[in-house]
C-alpha cells in the first residue's frame, strides 16, 4: 500500500512501511473478523455495507468477479516455493502469538473443527461455522483454566460443549446455556492467507496437522 501523505509504501500483513519517509513506522492492527456476507448480515442486523464508488465502477477499476480465480493462476513470489509442506497457493488460517506462529489449512479446518490447539503456549481454538467458509478463533480459557471443546451433534443450530461442564457456546465465543452461562472466550487474532505469502512472514511457522482418526 502507499499513503498519499508521504508516498510511503506499507505491507500489507504487517502493516509496516518499509519504503519513504515512514520507514519502520507500523499500523495498529484493528480487530476483524474473516466472515461471509450472509453470516455477517445475520449477526449484524442493520449494519451498513460499503457501497462501490461510481466513478470508479464506471471506469472499471475495481477487481473482477473472477478475481480469485485469475489471481491462482498467477506466479508465486520466487523462491516460496522451497517449502513444501503444503501447496503453495494452499489457504491457510496463521495465528501468531508473541514470536510463534502457527498456520492452519483451511482444508483441514473443514474436515476437524473445533481445531484444540496451543499457539505459543496459549490455549487456543479454532472454529469453522455452519456455512463451511467463517472463521474464528479464541483463548480457550475461563478463569485461567484451559477447555476442551466438542462440535454439539443434536440440534438445528451451530453450537459447542465443553467438556469441563457441558454448558452450549455460540460461533462468538460466548456460552449460551449451562453452568457457564455469559462467559466469552476472548477472540484470538487470524489471518486467512495463502501458504507462500505466510511462510514469507512467518518462516518458522509450524503447520497443523490432523493426528490419526
Amino acid at each position: 500500500m502507499r499513503d498519499e501523505e508521504t508516498g510511503s509504501w506499507w505491507q500489507q500483513v504487517t502493516g509496516e512501511a518499509i519504503l519513504g519517509s515512514l520507514k519502520g513506522r507500523r499500523l495498529k492492527s484493528v480487530s476483524y473478523d474473516q466472515l461471509t456476507f450472509g453470516l455477517w448480515k445475520k449477526e449484524n442486523n442493520g449494519g451498513r455495507v460499503l457501497r462501490p464508488n461510481e466513478q470508479i465502477l464506471a471506469s472499471q477499476q475495481y477487481a473482477s468477479p473472477d478475481w480469485e480465480r485469475r489471481m491462482a493462476r498467477m506466479r508465486i513470489v520466487e523462491g516460496t516455493d522451497k517449502d513444501r509442506r503444503l501447496n503453495p497457493r494452499a489457504l491457510v488460517i496463521g495465528i501468531t502469538v508473541g514470536d510463534k506462529a502457527t498456520a492452519y489449512p483451511f482444508a483441514t479446518l473443514q474436515k476437524q473443527s473445533p481445531i484444540i490447539d496451543n499457539v505459543g503456549g496459549v490455549p487456543v481454538v479454532i472454529l469453522l461455522a455452519e456455512d463451511n467458509r467463517s472463521v474464528r478463533a479464541f483463548e480457550r480459557k475461563i478463569d485461567g483454566r484451559p477447555m476442551e471443546f466438542f462440535k454439539k451433534t443434536e440440534g438445528s443450530s451451530w453450537q459447542l460443549i465443553d467438556s469441563q461442564t457441558g454448558s452450549s457456546w455460540d460461533f462468538n465465543g460466548k456460552a449460551i446455556a449451562g453452568a457457564l452461562t455469559g462467559q466469552q472466550l476472548k477472540k484470538v487474532s487470524i489471518l486467512e492467507d495463502y501458504w507462500f505469502d505466510w511462510v514469507i512472514y512467518h518462516p518458522n511457522t509450524t503447520v497443523y496437522q490432523i493426528g490419526p482418526q
